[in-house]
């Protein structure tokens, strides 16, 4: 189910809400509990047998970790290794069987009459409730107690405002308010609020930039300006899709008396690559740093060679876990060499301390985030690379065409509306409205509606992660 369909705003929402409310506070959680199942098996029932299994698994493995109060022993470390390892393997299963067989086949034809090819199905947002859960695991494995009621593991993996497309919520930032938060009217109404914004980067921008973005990386026939202006649009596609996502979910999350962590902030005003992963997605960098980067040594380490090792290793996992792609291990590789030439250099540092530099170092850095994102769009390499050689002038189309002009001026409202919203300046938008900010708000979530209306809608980018 979308937050964006008029299921879950008119039929799912409304009831979740009245029935939360209406019940005592002994029964809220089982009733988020149940309403989050209903959520994640509206699509496809079946998938929910594998979240279900996830979440009894890593309640289990966690009763085992927990070293009750004593330093952690060989059985501790045992039960947390058998439990990071189940749940690699479920990701591997459902999210990169199919990659891994193919390649196997590819490179090894002789074993094509032994190794089959396999279509197994991706339920949707597993690797963000796997992180959480083995997130769950380290967590209890570093001196937080297990959590003996079953219940409440299972609402903390399975909350549906979070569940399918992140924030990645750590256990340790929601273990007090799953048992004794406090709902207030400010909260519920900052919380609306949330997500209206979200809900109104989604439609009313992040679906239209699409609809530009999808024509231009589907054309076989890209003039210079025409790859540019696509791969510019599906940037801020990209942005108001799962920044307006997670608004949402930090939205409903206050709905409901939770306070999750913020995952954007303002990603497209950085100066560097190292500054652009400070602000991008958040929840999945500080996974990263906390739960591999530091564990491998982080950047105290003897030598730049280790330093570079563990950089490497971070952004090789990064992309893979994006997807089962040639494309996003090229993209987090990308990343990975950008952010090492970053810290051996020191230019993040040296941006900071000289002030000229600020622009400059802005234009670079966005030239890099763009390209990288027709990596990650592009359904492949070959693709990729026809994509960018025409960006850079490698094209039959020519430097610009009717097709470029034409999308342009039909873009020529949103562009300078997108790049607005994309920048702090939106923080002040507000205060300086002629209308009220929640009337400004409604009338674009009527709007909005109408756009639904009328089909023009696309499925979040990131429930396929």
């Amino acid at each position: 189910m979308l937050f964006s369909s008029f299921e879950f705003l008119f039929l799912f929402l409304p009831l979740c809400v009245c029935g939360y409310y209406i019940l005592p506070r002994m029964l809220r959680n089982a009733w988020l509990l149940a309403a989050s199942l209903v959520f994640y098996a509206w699509g496809e029932p079946t998938f929910v047998l594998v979240m279900m299994a996830s979440i009894a698994l890593n309640y289990v493995v966690a009763l085992f970790v927990d070293s009750k109060g004593a330093a952690p022993g060989f059985r501790s470390k045992f039960a947390l290794a058998i439990g990071v390892a189940l749940n690699l393997g479920l990701i591997f299963v459902y999210k990169y069987a199919n990659f891994a067989t193919g390649v196997v086949r590819d490179v090894f034809p002789s074993l094509r009459g032994i190794v089959p090819q396999t279509s197994i199905l991706l339920p949707i947002g597993i690797s963000f409730f796997t992180f959480q859960a083995m997130s769950y695991l380290v967590d209890v494995y570093r001196g937080i107690p297990a959590q003996r009621n079953p219940l409440n593991i299972a609402l903390y993996i399975a909350l549906f405002p979070q569940l399918i497309a992140g924030p990645i919520v750590r256990y340790n930032t929601v273990a007090e308010q799953i048992v004794s938060r406090r709902e207030t009217t400010e909260g519920f109404v900052r919380g609306a609020g949330r997500f209206l914004i979200g809900f109104n980067k989604k439609v009313l921008l992040a679906n239209f930039f699409a609809i530009t973005a999808d024509k231009m990386f589907e054309s076989t026939s890209l003039s210079v300006c025409g790859a540019w202006l696509g791969a510019v649009c599906y940037t801020f596609q990209i942005f108001f899709d799962f920044s307006g996502y997670s608004d949402m979910a930090i939205g409903l999350g206050r709905m409901f008396g939770f306070e999750f962590l913020e995952n954007f902030n303002y990603p497209y005003i950085s100066r560097s690559i190292t500054e652009f992963w400070r602000r991008w997605h958040m929840s999945l960098g500080s996974w990263f740093r906390d739960y591999l980067y530091f564990p491998l040594g982080g950047s105290r380490v003897a030598s730049k060679a280790r330093l570079v090792f563990n950089l490497a290793v971070v952004w090789f996992a990064t992309g893979v876990w994006h997807g089962a792609n040639w494309t996003f291990m090229l993209w987090g590789t990308l990343y990975g060499v950008l952010i090492i030439v970053e810290k051996l250099a020191g230019i993040p540092k040296m941006i900071e301390s000289n002030r000229r530099l600020a622009i400059p170092s802005w234009f670079v850095t966005m030239f890099f985030v763009v390209v990288g994102w027709v990596l990650f769009r592009a359904p492949d390499l070959s693709a990729a690379t026809r994509y960018l050689l025409a960006m850079f002038g490698s094209t039959d189309a020519g430097f610009c065409d009717y097709d470029a002009i034409f999308h342009f001026m039909e873009l020529r409202v949103l562009l300078p509306i997108g790049v607005l919203a994309s920048v702090p300046w939106a923080r002040h938008m507000p205060k300086c409205c002629l209308l009220p900010w929640w009337i400004l708000q409604v009338l674009l979530f009527l709007g909005a509606v109408s756009c639904l209306v009328m089909n023009v809608h696309n499925p979040f980018i990131y429930f396929n992660f």
